[in-house]
């Protein structure tokens, strides 16, 4: 009878042990050893004169996994060390032409001032990095992770997890009976209301990786039973490299951060492999309660948790005593928060909807695809900036206002290459962890006066398609007066902006104003059906829209991301170059599965009727409705419209230059009334956004066809030929052939 327990309990186990090896065999399989896709931002491009601060090329390096190193040496590629506050020495990776020996970047000022060869002395004119890591593509969760492998930890880090949590992890079977004895007479014995736990790091991964972290006689069971065969079936290192990528460290926004990985990046601003001593005990410390040791809203305990996390570990024996002060009496320095928007979830969310409807979404998390995109990191936290910075000075007027609007105010920003139509930062909304709703692709929203460029298009289009009428130019005059429209029988009674009237007006002078009757007038002579094929047809716009008087002023509704597709299409001379946000993909042997590859061009309106549109719409900056740009300190030659609806419910302003094109709409997303025009709304994020992106940069000239556009003085106010007693006089593009032969009589 002695032997019927024995037997049984033996029996139990057996089953026990036999079931729970299938279920770690078959997770071990599916997951843990298969890498997610990654995403990768398009290399940086370090040259003289770029704006960039030290610690942001620090920051980059350490984001591509260069090892820091101590002094002024790099032995080898993938090295960089910090010379001076203002010079950082990096060995490039032997890839495209990069220097095959140690660069210096010298800072002056906030730009780089030289690039220097250490060896040769040689000066570089550029030096193009390695595409940086964005994001892994995992499942649905709203997680921040950049896996590790357990050759990528420095010892220390190593030491500070085993110390603080598992002394004896590289001994024990996966249960370590002394440890929990150990545990349980320190918790009988304190007053402390935080309980010491004996579970060792093979049952913390086995309650966080199989189980739920449940907390019962029944699964505490369960977890010594699955971490004694989990212990059979991978090494120790496997253990404790799929540990330190899943265990939970804190959350920083709207994000979990999930894995050693990840929070060194979002802590320190670091790869993992460049922790100091401190550094990686905070990150140990913090594994047993993450958001009660969070730096950020914790400083003092979070401290302290460190600090008890460098004594763990001499009395261990991984350090000196004399080091382990050292590091106790250094402060704690977390970096700030990286933005959730420095790393485009908007952006992201677009990729991979994109990529869903061409791969199995089932193998994006597991099929370890390397996913170049068009995203430029630098211009990205820039849209960033000036987006948040944007919105609250308008939180700040519209806190001013007496009725105070039931949601906040929303925003988005989408930047293009106009040659390429590579999308190189996107932000569709003030907070991604607020609202995951991605106003640059989903908000549908009347685009106002930002379309009336697309009229005046259509109008010269007309020099082509109707040769058969009178020629209208940016010269032609119209009457800016009070008007009626009929059309199918029912009055239109357009007003302009605050009921100002100019009278007679050149084309240029009623877009740059943003006239509303003059625009009306000028798409009744075009026809209101000539610009409803164009837009839906001829530039094959998503957004169709109807003929009738009002669609000229922009009653119609479009995303932001379209407007940018149409913006494009004149920054691009009449040549339509769709968004473009995946470069390649390609697969774990760098085999390209898919490859951008550009198209012959294709123009979908005349090149000179765009280019026609392109030079009025630079008065709109020098002396227009956007003429404020100029007072904000944007010098660069650029294009663009302000955009305000009916009601003042939706601010835009759409712009470009021939190097960098943007878009930005502010209102909100219950379509209250913004009451604020585009101009003072959206305007200046615009503004902000280009002047940074575009420091630093030598200027590209608009293009102008040496064919088919010619150059005509003309008398400002009346658009005939001047005369030399015509106190204003401007240099106006026109059509070949349709240019004025009438001389100015008024001066």
């Amino acid at each position: 009878m002695a032997t019927l327990p024995v037997v049984l309990g033996s029996s139990v186990f057996i089953y026990y042990y036999v079931r729970y090896s299938v279920m770690v065999h078959r997770r071990l399989a599916r997951e843990p050893w298969m890498v997610p896709s990654r995403l990768y931002a398009r290399p940086t491009t370090l040259r003289p004169g770029l704006p960039m601060e030290p610690a942001t090329l620090i920051t980059l390096l350490n984001g591509l996994r260069y090892d820091q190193q101590e002094g002024s040496v790099t032995a080898a590629p993938g090295q960089f060390a910090v010379v001076s506050p203002q010079i950082v020495l990096f060995h490039p990776r032997p890839t495209g032409d990069a220097a095959r020996e140690p660069v210096a970047v010298v800072f002056d000022k906030g730009r780089i001032k030289d690039l220097r060869g250490q060896q040769s002395k040689s000066l570089y004119r550029t030096q193009t990095l390695e595409p940086e890591l964005i994001t892994y593509l995992f499942d649905e969760s709203r997680e921040k992770r950049r896996l590790i492998r357990y050759e990528d930890l420095p010892p220390h880090l190593i030491h500070a997890v085993l110390a603080i949590e598992d002394r004896r992890f590289f001994s024990h079977p996966g249960v370590d009976p002394f440890s929990i004895l150990a545990r349980l007479i320190r918790n009988l014995r304190t007053d402390s209301e935080v309980m010491y736990g004996g579970s060792t790091i093979t049952q913390q991964l086995v309650k966080n990786f199989f189980l739920t972290p449940e907390r019962t006689w029944r699964r505490k069971v369960q977890e010594a039973v699955i971490a004694f065969v989990l212990e059979r079936r991978a090494t120790k290192r496997q253990i404790l490299e799929l540990y330190l990528n899943e265990i939970y460290l804190g959350q920083v926004g709207s994000f979990g951060v999930k894995g050693m990985g990840q929070a060194s990046r979002v802590y320190f601003h670091k790869d993992v492999g460049n922790l100091n001593l401190g550094e990686a005990a905070m990150l140990a410390g913090m594994i047993q309660l993450p958001n009660q040791y969070n730096p950020y809203r914790h400083v003092k305990r979070a401290t302290d948790r460190r600090n008890q996390t460098l004594r763990a570990m001499v009395e261990a024996g991984f350090i000196d005593p004399a080091v382990g002060e050292a590091a106790v009496a250094l402060p704690l320095r977390a970096e700030a928060p990286i933005l959730d928007t420095a790393e485009a979830p908007y952006f992201v969310d677009l990729v991979k909807s994109q990529l869903e409807e061409r791969y199995d979404k089932k193998d994006l998390p597991t099929q370890n695809y390397s996913i170049y995109t068009t995203l430029d990191l630098r211009y990205q936290t820039m849209a960033q900036k000036a987006l948040r910075s944007g919105l609250e000075q308008i939180d700040a007027i519209i806190a001013k206002r007496k009725k105070k609007p039931a949601q906040p105010v929303q925003g988005c920003l989408i930047a293009l290459e106009p040659s390429t139509g590579a999308v190189v930062a996107m932000v569709g909304g003030r907070s991604y962890g607020a609202s995951q709703y991605n106003r640059v692709t989903q908000a549908r929203r009347q685009p106002g006066s930002t379309f009336k460029p697309f009229v005046y298009l259509a109008a010269f289009e007309n020099s082509f398609d109707r040769p058969d009428i009178p020629p209208t130019t940016p010269a032609t005059v119209v009457d800016d007066s009070e008007t009626v429209f009929f059309f199918e029988q029912k009055e239109y009674i357009p007003a302009n902006y605050e009921d100002k009237y100019l009278g007679p007006v050149t084309l240029r002078k009623a877009l740059a104003s943003s006239l509303n009757v003059a625009t009306v007038k000028v798409a009744e002579m075009t026809g209101y059906d000539v610009i409803a094929d164009m837009w839906s047809n001829k530039m094959g716009m998503p957004s169709k829209i109807e003929p009738y008087p009002a669609v000229a002023l922009g009653s119609f509704e479009a995303t932001p991301f379209e407007m940018a597709m149409a913006y494009n299409i004149l920054a691009n001379n009449g040549v339509k170059v769709e968004p473009l946000t995946v470069l390649k993909v390609a697969d774990e042997k760098d085999v390209a599965l898919e490859e951008h590859r550009s198209r012959a061009p294709k123009n979908v309106v005349h090149m000179e009727s765009a280019v026609l549109v392109t030079h009025m719409l630079r008065s709109v900056l020098t002396e227009g409705t956007a003429a404020g740009a100029r007072a904000m300190g944007f010098a660069a030659d650029a294009a663009g419209k302000t955009g305000t609806t009916n009601d003042m419910r939706d601010a835009w302003f759409a712009g470009y230059t021939p190097d960098l094109l943007c878009v930005v709409w502010v209102g909100f997303d219950d379509n209250t009334p913004l009451n604020l025009s585009g101009a003072k709304a959206a305007l200046p994020i615009w503004t902000d956004f280009m002047k940074n992106a575009l420091s630093g940069v030598k200027p590209s000239p608009f293009a102008v066809p040496a064919n088919g556009v010619v150059f005509i003085e003309i008398d400002k106010d009346t658009g005939l030929l001047s005369t030399p007693h015509c106190p204003r006089v401007i240099s106006e593009a026109f059509i070949a052939g349709t240019e004025p032969i009438e001389r100015c009589s008024e001066h």
